[in-house]
């Protein structure tokens, strides 16, 4: 045998020897605290209904959300991003179920808030998409482009019952100019300066958003390119955070989270304030088909698939798996 002295004199692989060994030197760390639940709520019916491209995730009905925040109580999860999912027959060109207080997004709220309190972190996402006939994000035109100003009148009015119904945070998503700026200035005047905004800072315009579709039932004719971010564009990103911060933002999102990873660690070396990032949809549903088929290990991808973001930067991460994830690690 060949001997070369001390070579090689530095030996990384002696930091991995053991499971142990990797666990304490481990520079990147999973906790439930970390962790949000986004859950759709629909109107109108008695069971839940499963998403047929999310499997495991389902529309709730008001009673199975309620187990569903208790259980993510239980588990340690921080918080709950709620969807609603309102009747076809409810829906409008101005999205109006979305600021009844009596439409299914508000109910929820209000039922969820009632049944854990401060004990887990309620968040609303505040957009109109769910609620309009022509499912785009904002009020439209007469030839069918959005009208930002207009829009951001029915943001207000959304912050404003939305607080009204309990929520501890909002989550303007809509990507309208002007968006943080207006929907702070609306919790102000009615007596709800302790509510937080979560701003959807980076969304961008996403091909993995498509099994979202079927679970908030959406009625989005063409696509939402003139508003949301292009996927060929970085330095904007930190545009939009330097103008959503200057509004009043408390907390900065990226969306999608995987495939933005490079976006996401940009933000969070920018900041001073929590960066929150959501693992999609489309992001969802490929670890589980990929698993399904037998092709990945799912848990082992599922952990390192948050793993990643987390190590980019983000403090919060919104994922489907966050129950189950938060149960996981609570008994490792």
């Amino acid at each position: 045998m060949t001997v070369y002295g001390n070579f090689p004199g530095s030996r990384p692989r002696r930091l991995r020897t053991t499971p142990t060994m990797r666990r304490m030197v481990a520079e990147t760390r999973l906790d439930p605290a970390n962790l949000i639940l986004p859950a759709f709520v629909r109107e109108g019916i008695d069971d839940p209904v499963a998403i047929a491209a999310m499997p495991g995730v389902q529309q709730h009905t008001l009673d199975t959300l309620r187990k569903a925040a208790v259980e993510a109580v239980s588990a340690g999860v921080s918080g709950i991003m709620l969807f609603g999912v309102p009747e076809d027959e409810k829906k409008d060109a101005r999205g109006t179920a979305g600021t009844d207080p009596d439409g299914i997004l508000q109910v929820a709220l209000r039922a969820v808030r009632q049944e854990v309190g401060d004990d887990l972190v309620i968040m609303s996402d505040l957009c109109l998409d769910e609620y309009t006939d022509h499912g785009h994000c904002g009020v439209l035109t007469g030839d069918g482009r959005i009208d930002n100003d207009a829009t951001l009148e029915r943001y207000a009015e959304m912050a404003q019952v939305q607080a009204d119904a309990g929520a501890h945070v909002v989550g303007p998503s809509g990507m309208m100019d002007g968006q943080v700026g207006v929907v702070r200035d609306a919790l102000d005047q009615t007596g709800h300066e302790d509510v937080s905004i979560l701003a959807y800072t980076v969304k961008y315009s996403s091909a993995f958003y498509g099994p979202f579709r079927e679970a908030v039932g959406s009625s989005l004719m063409g696509d939402r390119k003139t508003y949301q971010q292009d996927p060929a564009n970085a330095r904007e990103s930190l545009r939009e955070l330097a103008l959503d911060l200057e509004e009043g933002a408390d907390m900065v999102m990226v969306k999608p989270a995987g495939p933005y990873l490079d976006i996401l660690a940009k933000v969070a070396d920018s900041v001073d304030v929590p960066v929150a990032a959501y693992q999609i949809s489309g992001e969802y549903s490929m670890i589980e088909a990929a698993a399904e088929k037998g092709w990945i290990d799912r848990e082992a991808a599922i952990l390192e698939s948050l793993t990643g973001i987390r190590r980019a930067g983000a403090q919060m991460i919104l994922t489907y798996w966050a129950t189950e994830v938060a149960q996981r690690l609570g008994r490792a």
